[in-house]
C-alpha cells in the first residue's frame, strides 16, 4: 500500500479524530475569516521612497540644479534601485525611487535615510533637509473629508485643520499621513518699512537678527550649589506680535529704534501653495493616508469614530465637518461583498446540481463539506501570510468553486456504487473495507487532474512586474483552495462515507437528471467516433477561427470598474492663479452638481506638504462623487460628466477613477494610459518637440485629455542683481 492508502486507511481507523478535527479546524478557519483584511486590490505597488525636498524661493531650473540633480546622485548608486524618475516645481523637488520587487522595503528606506543624511549639508543655505514622505499603502487614500464655515475665516479654518482635526486622526492606529489643502496658515510677519531702514542705516539682515533673537530658544544650563543642583529655564520669548514688536533692532545715542517702528508685526496667511473647496464653497480638504499593509476598512471605522469624536466641537464653532468626500471603503465592500455573494451562489448552485445527480442527500452533504473546508482553508493561509481578501484572491476562490467539490464528488460516487456492488454479494466484506478500495481505486488519477489544474495556473502565479502583483493572488488562491480540497477528499471524504452511508449502500437507481444526459452522451460519443476525421477538422477550424479573432478583441490591462467616484483633472494656463483656479473650479463644480447623478464635488487646487500629488497652481483635482447607480447608469453618469465640462475652454480635463489612475501611475508615474517620454539637454526644444507630439496626438482616434506634464509659458521675471563697489 502507497503513500495515499496509507492516509486513507489511517483516516478509516481514526475516523472520529479526522472528524473531530476538521470541526475545529472549521472553526478555526471563520476565526481566521473574521481576522482577515479587505481591499479592492492586492498590494501592487513596487516598493517606492518618495522623497521630497522643499527649496523655498527657488525657480523650477535651480530647483533642478542645485537640489533635484545632487539628490539623484546620491541616491542612484543604492543598491537594488529599478528606476528612479524626479520633478521640479517652483519651490520643491519631488524624486521617486522604485526598487526591484520582493527588496524589504524598510531596509530600503533605511539606506536612502543614510545617504539623505550625506547629501542634505551640500544643499543651498535655505533648502530644508530633504525627507521621506511616510511608508503608505498601493491606494494610499483611505478617506477624503472637508472643512467649511459660514462664520470663521479661512486662518481660523485652516488652525482648526492644522491643530485639532489633523492631530487627531494622525493619532488614529493605521494612519500614516494626513494632507491638508486650502485655508491660510497663520504666522507672525514681519512687514518691513524699506523707507525706515534707509533712514537709519539698517539693511533686512539686522532685523532678521533681532527677531530670531527674540524668538529663539536657548538653554540656560544649571548651577550647582554644595547641596543641590539648580536647571535654568529661560524664558520671556516673544509669541504674539505685539511682544514681538517691542523687540530692540538699534540703540544709538540713547535713542531705541524698536522692531514695530520699522515694521509692520501682525498675523498673517504665510504664501499659500494649495486651495480647497468643497460643494462650491471654498474652506479646507484634508486626504487622509493609510500605513503600508493596514486594513483599509478597520481604518476608515477608526476614523469615523474619531471623526464623531470632533463634530461636536466643530458645529459649536461654526465649522461644518464633510466626511463624504471620498470613501474608498465605500467601493470595498461593494465590490467585496459582490464576489462573496457570487461565491455564496456559486455554492449553492454546485450543492443542488451535486444534488440532483446524486439523489442522495447524505451523498451531498459528503461533497459539499469539500467546499467550506477548502475554502477557509485558502483564507486561513492567507491571513497568515498577511495577503489580503481582495476582488483577486476571492475571484480565485469563486473560480474554484466548482474544482473543489470534483475528487469528493468522484470519491463519494465511486464508494456509492462499490457499497450497492458490495450489498449484492453472497457473503459480503466490510465496509471500511470497500471504502479504502473504492477511494484507491480513483485516487491516482484524481491526483493526478488536481495537479494538473494546479500547473495551468503556475504561469499566473510566476508573473512578474505588476501584472504578476495584481493577478498573483488570484491563482495563488484557486492553488490554495484545490490543494486543500484533495486533502479533504484524501481524509474526510472517506471516513465521512464509512460514517454516514448505509452499510449496504443507498439501493437507489441513477436519478433520471443522469440517466438521460448519459443517453445523449453515447449517442454523441458514437457518432463521434465513427467520423474521427470530420471531429478533428471541426476541432482545427474553430481553433483556427479563434485564433484569427483575438486581434480584433479589445485590449485592457483591467476591466473598468464602476467604482461610484470619479477624479476630474483639471489644467489651466500655466501660471494661473490659486484664486483664478478656485474661480474656474467654482464654475466646474455647478455644472457638474446640475446632473443629478453627482451626490458631491470637492476641489482641490495645488499641493500639500508631503502630499501624493505635487502640482502647481494651475491644476486641479475635483473629487466626484456619485450616487449608488447600477452600472449603466454610472455609464450614462460619465457621459454627462464630460458632456458638462466639454464647454470650458482654456482648460484641459482628464477624467479617471481612482483605483485606474493609482495602477496609472504605478505603471508609468503618471495618471494615464498612455505616456510619451521625451529627452534632451535643451529645455526649448523639448518644449517644442512636445507641443508637436500633443497635436500629433490629439488626431488620434479616441485620444482624449492630452497633458503636457510640464508645459511652457509659466510666467518668470529674471532679476539680476548688480555688485556696488
Amino acid at each position: 500500500m502507497g503513500p495515499l492508502g496509507r492516509i486513507i486507511g489511517f483516516s478509516l481507523r481514526r475516523r472520529g479524530i479526522v472528524i473531530a478535527l476538521a470541526s475545529l479546524f472549521c472553526l478555526y478557519g471563520l476565526y481566521s475569516l473574521s481576522r482577515a483584511s479587505y481591499d479592492v486590490f492586492p498590494e501592487f505597488a513596487p516598493p517606492q521612497v518618495v522623497i521630497q525636498t522643499e527649496a523655498p524661493g527657488l525657480s523650477p531650473e535651480q530647483v533642478e540644479m542645485l537640489v533635484t540633480q545632487p539628490v539623484e546622485n546620491a541616491v542612484n548608486g543604492v543598491p537594488g534601485v529599478e528606476s528612479l524618475r524626479s520633478g521640479s516645481m517652483q519651490g520643491i523637488s519631488v524624486i521617486t525611487v522604485t526598487f526591484h520587487g520582493g527588496s524589504d522595503i524598510y531596509r530600503d528606506r533605511q539606506v536612502v535615510a543614510e545617504r539623505l543624511a550625506l547629501v542634505a549639508g551640500s544643499l543651498p543655505e535655505g533648502v530644508r533637509p530633504p525627507a521621506m514622505t511616510p511608508l503608505t499603502s498601493s491606494t494610499s487614500i483611505v478617506l477624503g473629508m472637508g472643512l467649511t464655515s459660514g462664520k470663521r475665516s479661512l486662518m481660523e479654518l485652516r488652525t482648526v485643520a492644522d491643530w485639532t482635526v489633523r492631530q487627531r486622526l494622525l493619532a488614529v492606529p493605521g494612519v500614516a499621513k494626513v494632507a491638508v489643502f486650502g485655508g491660510e496658515t497663520r504666522q507672525v510677519q514681519i512687514q518691513i518699512n524699506p523707507d525706515v531702514l534707509i533712514r537709519n542705516n539698517l539693511v533686512v539682515e539686522d532685523v532678521l537678527a533681532a527677531a530670531r533673537r527674540a524668538t529663539g530658544v536657548r538653554g540656560g544650563g544649571f548651577i550647582d550649589t554644595a547641596n543641590q543642583r539648580i536647571v535654568l529655564q529661560t524664558g520671556g520669548q516673544s509669541l504674539t506680535p505685539a511682544e514681538l514688536g517691542q523687540t530692540v533692532v538699534l540703540q544709538r545715542a540713547g535713542a531705541v529704534l524698536r522692531l514695530e517702528d520699522v515694521a509692520r508685526v501682525t498675523y498673517g496667511p504665510e504664501p499659500p501653495f494649495s486651495a480647497a473647496a468643497v460643494m462650491g464653497k471654498v474652506g479646507v480638504v484634508l486626504m487622509v493616508s493609510a500605513q503600508y499593509g493596514a486594513n483599509t476598512l478597520q481604518v476608515a471605522e477608526r476614523l469615523d469614530r474619531a471623526l464623531d469624536e470632533l463634530r461636536t466641537t466643530l458645529e459649536a464653532e461654526g465649522i461644518r465637518l464633510h466626511t463624504d468626500i471620498f470613501r474608498p471603503a465605500n467601493f470595498i465592500r461593494t465590490a467585496t461583498g459582490n464576489v462573496r455573494s457570487s461565491l455564496l451562489i456559486g455554492a449553492v448552485l454546485v450543492g443542488i446540481i451535486i444534488f440532483l445527480f446524486l439523489r442522495n442527500w447524505r451523498a451531498a452533504v459528503i461533497s459539499c463539506t469539500a467546499i467550506p473546508l477548502s475554502l477557509l482553508a485558502t483564507v486561513t493561509v492567507l491571513e497568515r501570510m498577511g495577503l489580503s481578501l481582495n476582488t483577486m484572491t476571492l475571484g480565485g476562490l469563486a473560480i474554484a468553486i466548482g474544482e473543489v467539490v470534483d475528487d469528493a464528488i468522484v470519491d463519494v460516487q465511486n464508494i456509492t456504487r462499490r457499497l450497492e456492488e458490495n450489498r449484492c454479494r453472497e457473503v459480503p466484506l466490510p465496509s471500511w473495507r470497500i471504502v479504502l478500495d473504492a477511494s484507491l481505486e480513483v485516487r491516482s488519477a484524481v491526483v493526478y487532474a488536481t495537479f494538473a489544474v494546479v500547473l495551468v495556473f503556475v504561469p499566473v502565479v510566476t508573473m512578474s512586474g505588476l501584472a504578476g502583483r495584481i493577478f498573483a493572488p488570484l491563482g495563488f488562491a484557486y492553488i490554495l483552495a484545490v490543494l486543500a480540497s484533495l486533502f479533504v477528499a484524501l481524509t474526510l471524504t472517506p471516513a465521512l462515507c464509512l460514517v454516514m452511508l448505509p452499510r449496504g449502500g443507498t439501493g437507489e437507481k441513477a436519478p433520471p437528471v443522469e440517466a438521460q444526459p448519459k443517453t445523449w452522451y453515447g449517442a454523441v460519443l458514437t457518432a463521434a467516433m465513427n467520423h474521427p476525421r470530420t471531429v478533428l477538422a471541426s476541432v482545427l477550424l474553430l481553433t483556427v477561427i479563434g485564433a484569427a479573432a483575438l486581434p480584433f478583441f479589445r485590449a485592457d490591462f483591467l476591466p473598468e470598474l464602476r467604482e461610484g467616484h470619479f477624479i476630474l483633472h483639471m489644467s489651466a494656463v500655466p501660471g494661473t492663479s490659486l484664486a483664478e483656479s478656485v474661480r474656474l473650479g467654482e464654475r466646474v463644480t455647478r455644472a457638474l452638481l446640475q446632473i443629478p447623478a453627482v451626490r458631491s464635488v470637492a476641489q482641490r487646487v495645488g499641493r500639500a506638504e508631503l502630499g501624493d500629488d505635487i502640482l502647481g497652481t494651475q491644476d486641479s483635482e475635483f473629487e466626484v462623487d456619485l450616487k449608488p447607480l447600477s452600472g449603466e447608469e454610472s455609464e450614462r453618469a460619465e457621459t454627462r460628466i464630460r458632456e458638462a465640462i466639454a464647454p470650458f475652454a482654456g482648460v484641459n480635463f482628464a477624467l479617471t477613477t481612482f483605483l485606474s489612475e493609482r495602477v496609472e501611475e504605478t505603471l508609468s508615474g503618471y495618471a494615464a494610459p498612455v505616456v510619451v517620454n521625451i529627452y534632451g539637454n535643451d529645455l526649448d526644444q523639448l518644449d517644442k518637440t512636445a507641443q508637436d507630439v500633443a497635436r500629433i496626438l490629439g488626431k488620434v482616434d479616441g485620444a482624449a485629455g492630452i497633458k503636457i506634464q510640464a508645459p511652457q509659458g509659466m510666467p518668470q521675471l529674471n532679476v539680476r542683481l548688480e555688485k556696488k563697489s
